[in-house]
């Protein structure tokens, strides 16, 4: 594949754990966040010399991919002109509160991804990396050909920018399903059956929500083959936008 080097706008638990993958799979990597690059120090250092730290404009414009790993309510402080041209892959999930609410997801209107690529209008935006957890990202990693490799998601309207990523999370360990454009990817975001339990497999019974959440962080990783997540997608049906517990 042609991608070198991986921008990763937002070093939360999603963009820290695509990091360390892409910096294991021999891809340099340049990390942003809103704090500043001073901030970056501890972690770059822990990765090692294939990665450094920048502004989100600068991993933006120095990224043959671009991971915006940021919560979706601060995807309108993306650096949009830097993005221009890109492919960018959108990890963000809707999750509706009192402060929060966005009308077009809320109708089922538009998916978050129409959303996030209408602000970028410039990018190619994919959805994926979106339905599993950082810890499970970590522990499922398989080379290729692996008789438990697990397959991701994908999402997106443009099918030079589906092959891209597609090639990435290949060689980050993952196998990827095509599930169609942007305008599909309701069904494999939240409260949808490939919304990360198809990743850890069946939780206890009898936690609540918060409980719930916590297991989730926490549970080793359980493969899924592409026919599972396909299966899956097939069976979804769509509900109220954003992850509801």
């Amino acid at each position: 594949m042609s991608t070198t080097t991986l921008g990763i706008i937002g070093t939360g638990i999603v963009g820290v754990g695509a990091a360390r993958l892409a910096v294991g799979a021999g891809l340099d990597v340049v990390l942003s966040n809103s704090r500043g690059p001073q901030n970056l120090a501890g972690l770059v250092a822990e990765l090692g010399e294939r990665a450094r730290a920048a502004t989100p404009a600068e991993a933006a414009r120095a990224g043959d991919l671009v991971l915006a790993a940021v919560p979706l309510a601060a995807r309108e402080r993306l650096p949009r002109g830097e993005l221009t041209g890109k492919t960018v892959i959108d990890p963000m999930n809707y999750a509706p509160h009192s402060g929060f609410t966005v009308p077009e997801l809320d109708s089922n209107e538009l998916t978050s991804s129409e959303l996030v690529q209408r602000d970028l209008a410039g990018a190619r935006v994919v959805k994926a990396l979106h339905c599993i957890g950082p810890k499970q990202l970590l522990d499922l990693f398989r080379p290729a050909g692996a008789g438990d490799r697990t397959a991701l998601p994908l999402h997106g309207d443009d099918p030079g920018a589906k092959k891209e990523v597609a090639g990435l999370l290949d060689l980050l360990g993952f196998d990827s399903v095509d599930l169609g454009a942007l305008a599909d990817s309701w069904r494999s975001e939240p409260n949808t059956p490939l919304y990360a339990l198809p990743y850890v497999g069946q939780p206890p019974s009898g936690l609540a929500p918060r409980e719930f959440v916590a297991w989730v962080q926490q549970a080793p990783g359980v493969p899924a083959p592409a026919t599972r997540i396909e299966e899956l997608a097939a069976a979804a049906v769509r509900g109220p936008a954003g992850f509801r517990m």
